[in-house]
């Protein structure tokens, strides 16, 4: 795929766990070359998102478009064709040494290491001894060396120092540049924001924001203090949106109760 085209859609989708919808009529489209960051409060719905878009939660009304194909897949199916998907934790195998981690994800091991070089002088650690940081790294290194289609990543940066965070994403947008699409669910909006395309905002499992991440950037202070409790790098004081984009999100939240 090229720069631009679509690989992965979602049109109205619904998802739920059988107590009822966690994410409603949902669309979303990402790109060959562009990352999208999906912002929200805990309990928007982010992370129910990811699990519908790879396979692993069935929707229960609309499409999923998977290169070209609406048929329904698994994860294991879309990962074979090229998806990639780290979940917010238990992405490598801690019993596993950081070499054995790689083999199981690849037969050359090479392409990861130099993704993420500081990872040759822990090879034959176990991975549960890793560092949160150097986990991620692990991770990142063992999706984004299997040169996916597409990334979907689940807070990757929670609960890391500012560097490694920078660190994850940056390579995040390089793979971006080399043509995959990616989907980060962050809860550093603002340093997501400076390595992404788009931003999309979820509230009560719904869609409230889908703008370019500079726009989004702009507005940051106004949605964080409406929908985000607060939750960037920059604290905010005022407790209503006064931003373009922060009023048009809550007239669409009114919209929905």
């Amino acid at each position: 795929m090229t720069s631009g085209d679509v690989v992965l859609e979602a049109r109205d989708l619904s998802l739920g766990y059988g107590g009822g919808p966690v994410v409603r009529e949902l669309s979303l489209t990402l790109r060959a070359g562009e990352v999208t960051v999906l912002l929200g409060p805990n309990g928007a719905g982010k992370t129910s998102t990811l699990l519908g878009l790879s396979g692993e939660l069935q929707p229960t009304s609309g499409t999923i478009t998977w290169r070209g194909s609406s048929r329904p897949r698994q994860l294991w199916g879309r990962a074979r064709d090229g998806l990639a998907y780290i979940p917010d934790e238990h992405a490598v195998v801690r019993s596993l040494s950081v070499q054995d981690n790689l083999r199981v994800a690849m037969r050359d091991v090479r392409p990861a290491l130099e993704l993420f070089p500081e990872l040759e002088a822990h090879r034959r650690r176990t991975a549960g001894l890793l560092s949160g940081g150097q986990q991620k790294m692990l991770s990142l290194a063992m999706a984004l060396a299997k040169t996916p289609q597409a990334l979907l990543a689940d807070e990757l940066s929670l609960g890391l120092a500012p560097m490694i965070v920078k660190r994850l994403l940056d390579e995040v947008r390089a793979a971006a540049d080399r043509g995959v699409a990616v989907l980060l669910v962050e809860q550093h909006a603002r340093q997501a924001l400076k390595v992404a395309d788009r931003a999309v905002m979820l509230s009560r499992g719904r869609v409230i924001v889908s703008d370019t991440a500079a726009a989004v950037m702009a507005d940051l202070k106004g949605l964080s203090s409406a929908y985000l409790g607060g939750g960037t790098s920059e604290p905010e004081t005022d407790p209503h949106p006064t931003s373009q984009v922060a009023v048009a999100a809550h007239r669409v939240q009114e919209d929905n109760t």
